[in-house]
């Protein structure tokens, strides 16, 4: 069957999550295991979202709601915008892989930064483009300059994660003005805003995407539910950008694309700002106690904006990865993002957040 394939996809890479919980206790029999690997909301999702989707179970024998018509109603809403302004994704994921299918063609080349968030690499391969990779700066920060003077005539699309994934780090609202100045009126520029919540709490000079909507109308905004708003297994996601964008990605779409139980949860957790107010604050707090545990072993790691930290533990991280793992401690090792002495680990609770470091001081000594 190879033959059948189209060339370009026998050079995508799979994508490989961070290992489930169920996987572990299978592979190594272990019953106490923690899960920080995935940037989850270690505080569950929100207890109205919960109640709602107990409300709608008896309904999922009928097909959801394809337009997700009073979620785009409520988000648009709570951000100002128009309902036309926004798409519903599978997982802001889904809104990535919608943008390159609408608008990048075979051999269009699109600017990444190198290393960032895997997928936009991945879509990118599965749509055959020319991938222009730009090095993160020496602070493992976006180099915006750098990514501008990438772009050619033949540049479809770049993309921006703010903040980043895997290092946390983000573009602040001068980097992103000076990028924008003098740049193609019709180059797509992705911001993806996975972790925004976090960032917007947290950081005075983290820009809004939705202030460059109207004098950008090929920018394309995304974010999602599943971190600060803790629905990750429900999968949703959505996009903003200038009606006439949304128009043409909702032609790539695939109809009934959010099920009824996200729709249901998702109209429950953006009404519930005290959960919201709780999460960012528990990050925020937990954050702190982990990187004084890391200064206390002499570890560096990057300043991070998100509800996860890069850490550098100064050994392959396949190994501390792989001994964190049989201690019931399931971190990601950046090794795929050529960080090789690095790990990347979820803020959870202070009971879990105690294990890790009580197990990487252990491993490390």
């Amino acid at each position: 069957m190879r033959n059948l394939v189209r060339p370009n996809i026998l050079n995508v890479k799979n994508y490989v999550p961070g290992k489930p919980i169920e996987e572990v206790q299978r592979e190594l029999g272990l019953k106490d295991i923690i899960k920080l690997a995935s940037n989850e909301n270690c505080l569950g999702p929100s207890p109205k979202a919960i109640a709602a989707i107990k409300r709608v179970l008896k309904n999922v024998n009928r097909y959801p709601d394809s337009s997700s018509y009073y979620l785009r109603k409520k988000v648009a809403k709570l951000l100002g915008v128009d309902g036309n302004n926004l798409i519903f994704g599978n997982g802001s994921d889904e809104i990535i892989g919608l943008a390159v299918r609408t608008f990048v063609k075979d051999g269009d080349e699109i600017v990444i930064a190198k290393p960032t968030f895997l997928i936009y690499e991945i879509v990118s391969q599965i749509q055959n483009a020319k991938i222009k990779f730009v090095p993160l700066t020496k602070d493992f920060r976006h180099d915006l300059k750098a990514m501008k003077k990438a772009v050619t005539e033949n540049t479809r699309m770049v993309f921006i994660a703010n903040p980043d994934n895997p290092t946390g780090s983000y573009v602040t609202k001068s980097e992103l003005n000076e990028f924008f100045k003098g740049l193609p009126e019709d180059l797509i520029v992705f911001l993806d805003e996975a972790y925004f919540e976090f960032a917007k709490s947290g950081c005075r000079d983290y820009p809004d995407g939705l202030g460059y909507l109207e004098k950008r109308p090929g920018l394309i905004v995304a974010r999602s539910l599943s971190k600060a708003y803790g629905l990750a297994g429900l999968r949703i996601g959505y996009g903003i950008s200038n009606p006439e964008v949304i128009s043409y990605m909702e032609k790539t779409r695939e109809p009934f694309n959010v099920n009824l139980l996200a729709q249901a949860a998702a109209l429950a957790a953006v009404d519930d700002r005290a959960f919201l107010k709780k999460t960012l604050s528990h990050v925020e707090l937990e954050k702190k106690f982990i990187c004084g545990e890391l200064r206390k072993l002499k570890l560096d790691y990057v300043e991070s904006a998100t509800n996860f930290i890069m850490v550098d533990v100064r050994k392959d991280c396949k190994e501390v990865y792989s001994k964190l793992l049989k201690k019931g401690v399931i971190v990601r090792d950046m090794k795929a993002w050529g960080f090789d002495t690095f790990i990347r680990v979820t803020i959870g609770t202070r009971e879990e957040n105690r294990k890790f470091m009580k197990e990487l001081k252990t491993v490390l000594t």
